[in-house]
């Protein structure tokens, strides 16, 4: 009988990992550089091509052995990646990890914790239980609330509408009101829950107007707390947030229960100079939390805030094999319900290390850092007469066009870009037109390499 292969935990896991570990660096390394920009050249065909020849077999009937696989599938991976730590690699909410981060997300592989019961997760779940409690409290101040770890926004979105519904099951469906800036990912967790089709409140300046959510609160009859708004702080076109105050003051007027989306805006509670764009967000019942935007974390690193704990009862679940009921009173922490998930990864582990690391002031440095990058942007394509800004930004979202172009010219830009290998643009619709939008998360982009994304496109014709 052969010698299994050698496992990543235990005494002896380290030593296991210690080679495999310089061939994977060694090969995200040289994947990089056999890419030389922020994505892969010659668009899906190319890519896809590459990726089989250096996949040859995926399931021969011999094995390549450990390095050569890791070697092989690792370059292809790193040569064929849109890189988020390439400052022409702009498009979307995807940062560059913290090396801190990923580190720390390594250990949770190799060590495997469970998050769903204690017995898998020992120190796992008290990590999660500080961590949580903690954001938290920034939130909704000292010694309120809780928190859920979640995959991100969708998962989060979708729990804080779940949560909406039980809490008044007793007295009627809950009817979702959003703003026609939300994130998608609201009506879609409607539609998978059951709940009445959203009613949708005009955004003609690209954040909810208030004025017309009153007149639809106005509307809507039925128990309180049956009726659920929606505000989003961070929209994913364009970075603009949802006059919150003024959204809550309604609510506590029609009696209205408010879930707030902040996955990218959320941690500008960690910024002195910012957190106060956020002013009324301790007034949301749940909010949407993310930091594998703005907050430097591989993905998954999602959060759902919660202002009265009370509302997490809904998700207690009974398996006698995870939780017990003895096991519960012989204090065992019951971690079944805190998800809809059962097996799930440590993902707050990484949390944990960035936040004891970097401190509050660290990860607030970092986004002043490219919040400001994105105002030195929008002042370069303010002074350069071939381009038209779209507004001033209020996150570190841009979005600009070259002047005069249609939105056919547009498209091609970005594509061009995207099959040349030169730079990542996202592209937004917004007051009828098509924008070209560029999302700065990378605290190492320097100003010249945002003249250099503005050359790029003033430079790509139509052939």
């Amino acid at each position: 009988m052969s010698t299994p292969p050698p496992l990543a935990g235990g005494a002896h896991g380290p030593d296991a990992l210690q080679p495999l570990l310089a061939a994977a660096l060694d090969a995200l390394r040289t994947g990089a550089s056999a890419r030389g920009g922020p994505i892969p050249a010659g668009g899906p065909t190319a890519v896809a091509a590459r990726v089989r020849e250096a996949a040859g077999e995926v399931l021969p009937d011999r094995g390549e052995g450990d390095e050569a696989a890791l070697r092989t599938l690792l370059h292809a991976l790193a040569e064929g990646a849109a890189d988020p730590a390439d400052a022409l690699c702009a498009a979307h909410l995807h940062c560059p990890p913290l090396a801190l981060a990923v580190a720390a997300d390594l250990a949770a592989s190799a060590l495997n914790p469970s998050m769903d019961s204690w017995d898998q997760a020992p120190a796992a779940s008290e990590i999660e239980t500080l961590v949580t409690r903690a954001l938290a409290a920034r939130a909704y101040g000292t010694g309120r609330g809780d928190a859920l770890v979640t995959t991100g926004g969708t998962e989060s979105n979708q729990l804080a509408l779940l949560l909406a519904r039980e809490r008044t099951a007793a007295h009627g469906p809950v009817r979702l009101i959003t703003g026609d800036n939300a994130h998608h990912s609201l009506a879609r967790a409607a539609w998978l829950l059951g709940m009445p089709e959203p009613l949708t409140v005009p955004a003609p300046a690209g954040v909810l107007d208030p004025t017309a959510l009153d007149e639809t609160l106005t509307r809507l009859t039925g128990p309180p707390g049956t009726l659920l708004v929606a505000a989003t702080a961070g929209t994913t076109d364009a970075g603009l947030i949802d006059p919150l105050d003024q959204i809550a003051d309604l609510c506590a007027r029609h009696g209205a229960r408010l879930h707030v989306d902040a996955a990218y805006g959320g941690p500008l509670l960690f910024s002195d100079a910012r957190k106060g764009l956020l002013r009324g967000l301790d007034r949301a019942d749940t909010i949407t939390f993310d930091l594998h935007k703005l907050g430097w974390q591989p993905v998954a690193a999602g959060l759902l805030l919660v202002r009265d704990p009370h509302d997490l009862t809904a998700l207690g679940h009974h398996a006698d094999y995870l939780n017990a009921g003895d096991d519960t009173e012989a204090g065992l922490p019951d971690l079944l319900g805190r998800s809809v998930r059962t097996t799930r990864r440590p993902d707050v582990l990484k949390i944990a290390v960035t936040l004891k690391a970097l401190g509050r002031e660290g990860i607030g440095a970092l986004v002043d850092q490219v919040c400001a990058q994105a105002e030195e942007f929008a002042a370069l394509i303010a002074a350069h007469p071939g381009f038209e800004l779209h507004d001033r930004p209020v996150i570190s979202t841009v979005l600009f066009r070259p002047t005069g172009a249609d939105d056919d010219h547009i498209a091609y830009v970005r594509r061009e870009l995207l099959g040349q290998g030169r730079a990542v643009l996202g592209r937004a619709k917004i007051d009828g037109r098509r924008w070209l939008k560029a999302t700065l998360l990378n605290p190492h982009t320097r100003p010249g390499d945002l003249a250099e994304l503005l050359k790029l496109v003033e430079g790509t014709t139509p052939r």
